[in-house]
Parts: structure tokens; C-alpha cells; sequence
């Protein structure tokens, strides 16, 4: 509708669920009087900023396709989901474990940012940052709880930055990046819970027997690709796994 001015919402305390999206927006503070709100959804509007009031009950906020430059100013202690996608954020610096104490899906998809730096949110479960130009992992050691992780379209040649610390990361997506050796997949042994990989569109997914190498590296997998991991696969790979261990013994 091509909103500019959404002040009259300032007297509708007891409002819950608000879609404001695909208008001209560029304020939040007429939202602040709003404290009963649960569910916030702006999309495609003109918003540069992410700050508004801290709300107590707001869980769920979806702010796609703005021009917002940074995650300073969200506060919200029961916020549980956080979409950000397609805006002009390149830090994630300024998420504040200590007020976003309950978010467990994080969407920052087809952002700029450089790194992972600053992700320090103990409760996230899912993390999404497909097309978002990183070529590096940083400060994943306390995603304790993490278990999805889309890193798919990014730049990623070499795959350090994981750690045993993320125990509970069961889905890795690291489709159509720039990974080329197995030697860089030998170093996601380091998850101990992970069940699916997708490794398509990368130059090691291009080698000979491929899936084998990899189910030799990371004999837990249940999925790689598209493909569940049949028994016949595990077993040819349990073979290569032993007989490369006792080269390395000899």
C-alpha cells in the first residue's frame, strides 16, 4: 500500500501479529507501544536499521529484503526467530547473547558479510548463511547447540574454524563453494553428530569415487548429497578406512 507512516498503530496496545510488508516503511518506534506483540514481519520495506524497543513476549521477527547495514539494537529476551534476508549487513557483530537469550533460527541469507565473527548465541539451533561472500569460519566454538548449518554459494576453499565443541551439528550444507581436497573434508571429523553433508558443485565432488572418500573420512554420514548412504558403500568404505590405517601403522 505504499505505507510511509504507521504512527496510527501507536493506540493498538494489544496487537499481536503484524504484517507491514512490501510498503516504504523506514521507522520502528511507532511499534514500541505495541507490548504485546508476538509476531513482527516486515519485508521489503526501506529499513536501514534493525533497533527498536526491546519487547518482552516478541518471538518471531522476519525483516527481508530492507537495506539494514547491522544487527545492533535487537534485544528482544524471547525472540526466537530472526530472519534478516537479503539486506546490507556485514558484521554480526552486535547479536547480544545476553538479550537474545532464546533465539534458535537465525536466516542471514544473501547478505555481505566477511566472517562469522561475533556469533556468540548459545541456544541457536539453526543457522542460515547461504550467498553471503565468507570465505572463513570464526567464533563457532560456542554454537554448542547448533544443529543446521547452510553455507551454501559462499567462497570457501579450506574448511577450518569447526569445532568438537559443536556437538549437536547434524546438517552441513557447503554446496558450491571452492572446496577441492579431501583433506579439507577429513577436517569436519571434528563434528561428532554429523549425519548429512552436501558437498555438490565443489571441485573435490568432480573426483574419482568420491562419495567412497568421503564416507572413508566421515563414516557416520547418512547422507551425503541427495543420496541416502547405502550399506554396501559403508562397507567399501570401512575397507579403504582400514587399509589406509594400517599403511599409516606400518
Amino acid at each position: 500500500r505504499d505505507l510511509t507512516d504507521i504512527s496510527l498503530l501507536q493506540s493498538f496496545i494489544h496487537l499481536r501479529y503484524v504484517d507491514l510488508s512490501e510498503n516504504k516503511l523506514q521507522d520502528l518506534s511507532p511499534l514500541s507501544s505495541l507490548t504485546e506483540l508476538l509476531w513482527l514481519k516486515m519485508d521489503g520495506n526501506l529499513l536501514t536499521s534493525a533497533c527498536m524497543e526491546e519487547l518482552s513476549y516478541l518471538q518471531v521477527i522476519s525483516f527481508d529484503r530492507n537495506r539494514i547495514k547491522d544487527v545492533e539494537g535487537i534485544t528482544h529476551p524471547c525472540l526466537a526467530t530472526l530472519s534478516l534476508k537479503e539486506n546490507k549487513i556485514q558484521t554480526m557483530l552486535g547479536l547480544s547473547q545476553d538479550k537474545l537469550v532464546s533465539l534458535q533460527v537465525l536466516e542471514l541469507r544473501g547478505n555481505k558479510l566477511q566472517s562469522t565473527a561475533g556469533l556468540s548465541l548459545p541456544k541457536l539451533k539453526k543457522l542460515y548463511l547461504a550467498q553471503t561472500n565468507i570465505s572463513s569460519l570464526e567464533g563457532l566454538e560456542g554454537l554448542e547447540e547448533l544443529e543446521t548449518l547452510h553455507l551454501r554459494d559462499n567462497k570457501f576453499e579450506t574448511l577450518d574454524g569447526f569445532s568438537s565443541s559443536m556437538k549437536c551439528l547434524q546438517y552441513l550444507n557447503l554446496r558450491n563453494n571452492g572446496i577441492s581436497s579431501f583433506q579439507e573434508v577429513g577436517k569436519l571429523q571434528v563434528l561428532p553428530t554429523l549425519q548429512t553433508l552436501v558437498l555438490l558443485d565443489n571441485p573435490c565432488a568432480e573426483e574419482p569415487d568420491y562419495r567412497l572418500e568421503v564416507l572413508a573420512l566421515l563414516p557416520h554420514l547418512q547422507r551425503l548429497d541427495k543420496e541416502a548412504v547405502e550399506e554396501d558403500e559403508q562397507a567399501e568404505a570401512m575397507k579403504i578406512r582400514r587399509t589406509r590405517q594400517e599403511e599409516r601403522e606400518k
